[in-house]
């Protein structure tokens, strides 16, 4: 059996924000029989889960990687000799310029 972690314990807070979600009959049973198996409440277990969800979420997009050396190459001679600025991105610019010179 896998052992319950509560990845959130470690927060010296109090507990004062909400989360509410809507679900089918089906799965809430299926992760309250979880919970069960793991002799946590179901909302530690749905807490804990979610926050281990979100924070894999959030360092998978922390970082790039590039496996091959081609890759690797490619991308660091684009940052070394970068393309330049087509009419589009040139036209972004100038956009941007006008609205932050009008934001005053």
């Amino acid at each position: 059996m896998v052992a319950f972690e509560n990845s959130t314990r470690n927060f010296d807070e109090p507990k004062s924000a909400r989360l509410e979600a809507r679900t089918q009959p089906s799965v809430k049973e299926a992760i309250s029989r979880a919970a069960a198996l793991n002799g946590v409440e179901l909302s530690s277990f749905v807490v804990s889960a979610a926050y281990r969800a979100a924070q894999e979420t959030i360092e998978a997009h922390r970082l790039t990687v590039l496996d091959s050396a081609a890759d690797r190459a490619a991308f660091f001679d684009a940052l070394e000799h970068p393309p330049m600025p087509n009419k589009r991105l040139r036209e972004a610019f100038a956009l941007r310029e006008t609205l932050i010179s009008n934001a005053d």
